[in-house]
């Protein structure tokens, strides 16, 4: 799913309006517990989560994602914003529930990362 599909979805504001929206993301990735994103998160995937500070960032830098979205309208803070900038992630920001994000992700045909990686 293009990642402009995403955003009229989730009904998002992106953060940094230079980023290639056309990109393709394969899969979502929905929580707060960032040991979970590591385990089970696969590329081209996209982080939902209502943790808005810069452990998000730095989580999805390590398991290769390049999109997170903030849910509730959680607003992060500037540190967290330019450490996405410098790792070329894309943040959103979503009014939706993390629940009600996934939930229309998936009715859109937007699968959950796999539990067992290839």
């Amino acid at each position: 799913m293009k990642l402009k599909k995403i955003i009229e979805i989730l009904d998002a504001v992106v953060l940094d309006e230079t980023r290639d929206i056309d990109m393709e993301i394969n899969w979502a990735c929905a929580t707060d517990l960032m040991s979970e994103v590591l385990y089970y998160s696969q590329k081209d995937s996209i982080l939902l989560t209502g943790l808005a500070k810069s452990q998000a960032v730095r989580t999805a830098e390590i398991a290769d994602i390049s999109v997170v979205a903030f849910t509730r309208g959680k607003e992060p803070d500037a540190e967290t914003i330019e450490l996405a900038k410098k790792k070329n992630i894309v943040i959103l920001i979503t009014p939706m529930s993390l629940y009600l994000a996934s939930g229309k992700l998936y009715a859109e045909g937007l699968e959950c990362s796999p539990v067992t990686k290839d």
